[in-house]
């Protein structure tokens, strides 16, 4: 049987900032939990990731700053660099695409589609900055989404509702340079037909999905997109940061990010391929149809990776050159959201992986993310539970099957793996269960479950601290110390398989194991055997996974309660008596109300409309106790759109006004207005 070969790239993180806890779970720990798997399955696997460095968000940093767009590259690429390796991330290499090997590539890419015909030049209208004198890509223009009315909308898409539009639909739009309202002014520029593709696209992931099984979230983003119809996309823009545009007579042109970021995975494989000292080494990966491709990302990028890269590669193998494998598989994941609230650079919600590590070891925060990976919705991260996977989970359970059995070990065998003797049913149920555990996890590893795999990790080493109690080797090392030897071999060989299971997912904790153990880690396929041989001596066991103690976290939660920045409303526009008379204000009885167990500003309250009850959640906690809520007449948006806050739906919205201590007073009316009335 050949040696199965897979190609993995990780989403390239913006180097305009440091990365959070909500990327690591969204594309960079499944991917290194994945390849960490396959390289302990014995696959030929390349892992590659690199720095996104062009593109408006660091010309944005850069312009805040005042310094070039170098400066801010040159920072975040080392520290983010920096913060995966503490983190653990085993990239075969992390590249950046300012350098002249991406360049490279992204011209070539670009040429091959120009002289071969696909592109298509257009005119076209976009904003211009008469003031700084320039054209202004989608970031640096903002203004009123034409769909939804959210305010701070870019030229091309709204963040807030996620509508397209031509930039002539935006209203009221500025400069986030120069604050003054640009103009139209026409200017060229080159277009992939990605409209032409659609059909192949379709059929190209069908068939993936067929094949191997793709995520049920990824598939309704892309039909969603197909739903629309694909259009021509412009690959070039008017800005001096990327990379020029390789035609005489160009200037002030570069290749939009979203072209050549993708193609980065290319550059970075081949500058691996030269420190490997084979330059053509990353062709056995990326031209071989043989090829396992398995890309790592977040939903925001699903449509980068799924249909617009996809199509970049379908057009470069209709030529006449070595062709690329497509990717075989992309389990997107959802986002992970901090306390309750998306992270918020602005707000200062949220922590930086590199601010976390200072704080704690890297595998706590790899099981707690490990074990809420959102896979299939979005989840959180809580400090709470941090504390809880850690000082319950790794501590109790794992931890506590570790340390009793090396003590009991070094206290009665002299430190040596005893010798097993005659086995009865508790033995040979709990060799089964070792046994089987590998192949479980296999399974839904492969079918990056990761979460679930993780999980069932933990799961054995209950089930060892079940064995270890319902054994009793504190009784029968008294009544019979060769079923006492017994016991203690099983279990450590379950510590080792333990310690082989849950390498890819804590290596660094796997590590001391093994040191403990006073053994290598070999291969998957040795997991669940007998691997410690009888009389082989260990090393002393020492405390793996210290508790983390209250006073730490509570530290932790303070910094959460600090004011946020307030954002300074827009007082100056106006809206019609038609717009404001859509919004329907009506009186509404507050029946029940309640905290939510992980939220400090949330409670979930019961509210009656006339003869209909709805479920409203309500930021008021700080400010109110459920019981003093109860009967008040409040006035409520009562056509709003349902959302959902930490899980719950919400049903409308409560107004309130803050106080001059920052608090909040609902607004409530007099006890002898029926409820259901509306406001006027």
């Amino acid at each position: 049987m050949s040696q199965e070969k897979i190609l993995v790239t990780a989403a390239l993180p913006y180097a305009n900032g440091p990365i959070h806890l909500g990327h690591l779970s969204g594309a960079y720990l499944p991917a290194d939990i994945y390849v960490r798997y396959k390289r302990l399955k014995g696959s030929d696997i390349v892992f590659i990731c690199g720095s996104d460095e062009h593109g408006v968000p660091i010309t944005i940093s850069a312009d805040k700053e005042g310094v070039k767009p170098k400066v801010i590259i040159d920072r975040y690429h080392e520290l983010n660099k920096m913060a995966f390796e503490q983190f653990g991330m085993s990239f075969d290499n992390y590249s950046r695409t300012s350098l002249p090997i991406h360049h490279e590539t992204g011209k070539e890419f670009f040429l091959e589609f120009y002289n071969r015909g696909i592109l298509v030049e257009k005119q076209s209208q976009q904003f211009y900055d008469e003031k700084a004198k320039m054209f202004l890509p989608d970031r640096y223009v903002e203004g009123t989404c034409p769909v939804c009315g959210y305010e701070e909308a870019r030229s091309d898409e709204c963040e807030n509702c996620g509508s397209l539009y031509q930039p002539t639909e935006l209203k009221n739009p500025k400069s986030k340079i120069s604050g003054e309202k640009p103009v139209l002014k026409e200017t060229s520029h080159w277009y992939f037909p990605l409209g032409k593709y659609q059909k192949r696209l379709e059929e190209y992931i069908k068939e993936m999905n067929e094949k191997f099984g793709w995520k049920e979230n990824v598939l309704q983003y892309c039909r969603g997109w197909f739903k629309d119809g694909l259009g021509d996309r412009a690959i070039t823009r008017d800005l001096d940061w990327g990379i020029k545009v390789p035609l005489d007579g160009v200037e002030g042109k570069v290749l939009y990010v979203w072209f050549e970021a993708v193609l980065g995975y290319i550059s970075s494989s081949k500058e691996w391929a030269q420190n490997k000292g084979d330059e053509n080494l990353w062709r056995k990966y990326w031209q071989d149809p043989e090829t396992k491709y398995v890309a790592f990302i977040g939903k925001d990028n699903v449509v980068f990776h799924c249909i617009v890269f996809p199509a970049f590669l379908m057009a470069w193998n209709d030529g006449e050159k070595v062709k690329y494998c497509l990717p075989q598989n992309v389990p997107a994941n959802e986002f992970l959201n901090f306390e309750g609230k998306k992270f918020s650079k602005s707000r200062n919600w949220g922590i930086d992986v590199i601010d976390f590590l200072k704080l704690f070891p890297a595998d706590p925060l790899r099981y707690t993310l490990a074990a809420n990976l959102p896979e299939t919705r979005d989840t959180d991260f809580y400090w709470k539970e941090f504390q809880l996977r850690n000082n319950s989970e790794l501590a109790d359970i794992l931890g506590n099957f570790i340390n009793r059995t090396f003590t009991f070990v070094h206290k009665n065998f002299e430190g040596k793996v005893p010798a097993k003797g005659k086995l009865e049913d508790i033995d040979n149920e709990m060799i089964k269960t070792i046994d089987e555990y590998p192949e479980k996890i296999s399974k839904l590893f492969e079918s990056y479950k990761i979460r679930d795999g993780v999980l069932e990790a933990m799961n054995l080493a209950r089930a060892g601290n079940k064995y270890f109690n319902d054994s009793e080797p504190w009784k029968t090392i008294k009544s019979d110390k060769g079923k006492c030897a017994t016991t203690l071999n099983i279990c450590l060989q379950a510590i080792y398989t333990l310690a082989e299971l849950m390498n890819p997912v804590i290596p660094f904790s796997s590590e001391k194991i093994f040191k403990m153990l006073n053994a290598e880690k070999t291969d998957w396929a040795s997991c669940g055997k007998e691997n410690l041989k009888a009389g082989h001596q260990l090393n002393n066991a020492e405390i793996i996974f210290p508790k983390i103690e209250d006073e730490i976290i509570e530290k932790q939660m303070e910094n959460l309660n600090k004011p946020e920045e307030k954002v300074e409303q827009k007082t100056d526009e106006t809206v019609s008596i038609d717009e404001f008379l859509k919004i329907q204000l009506k009186v509404a009885e507050i029946i029940e109300a309640e905290k939510l167990e992980k939220s400090e500003k949330l409670l979930k309250l019961k509210i009656r409309l006339e003869n209909e009850e709805r479920q409203v959640i309500a930021g008021i906690a700080k400010s109110y106790k459920p019981e003093d809520l109860i009967n008040k007449k409040v006035v409520i948006v009562a056509n709003l759109k349902p959302a959902k806050l930490m899980g719950f739906e919400s049903q409308g919205m409560i107004l309130a006004a803050e106080d001059e201590k920052g608090g909040l007073q609902v607004l409530s009316v007099n006890n002898s207005v029926k409820s259901g009335t509306r406001v006027k």
